[in-house]
């Protein structure tokens, strides 16, 4: 069974909000085949503790302003702000310094699992009116 539609609102809301912050390599991946425990992954990087920090606000902040609020069931790695882990159940978003997403690579742990597509809406927005 493919991603459910509250884990892609939840996925895209996130990646959305962690490319407003400037988070690199933002990847939605639908894992819901693989897993149980939830139905997408949301990886994205950041060149430094302080914008993982900030990254993870963004995100938690624009999930709880959804009309349908969510809100992290397990929080893990703040303290050492190279790698946060936020549980929504329907998604687990994984905000990660460089080095550690680089030597952890899940994006190629989990590269047989389909992705979901995400455009940052302000590329999306630039591209329109540089083509108008």
């Amino acid at each position: 069974m493919p991603v459910t539609d509250r884990a892609r609102e939840l996925a895209l809301t996130a990646a959305q909000a962690a490319a407003d912050k400037k988070a690199q390599d933002i990847v939605l991946i639908d894992v819901a085949e693989q897993l149980y425990i939830t139905d997408a992954f949301v990886i994205a990087s950041a060149s430094n503790e302080r914008q993982v920090a900030s990254v993870v606000d963004a995100i938690e902040e624009a999930l709880l302003g959804l009309p349908e609020k969510a809100k992290p069931v397990r929080r893990e790695g703040e303290r050492q702000g190279r790698w946060v882990l936020l549980d929504y159940v329907d998604i687990v978003v994984h905000v990660q310094h460089d080095e550690e997403r680089e030597f952890y690579a899940l994006d190629k742990l989990w590269k047989d699992c389909p992705t979901i597509p995400f455009v940052d809406r302000d590329l999306a927005e630039a591209d329109s009116s540089g083509a108008a």
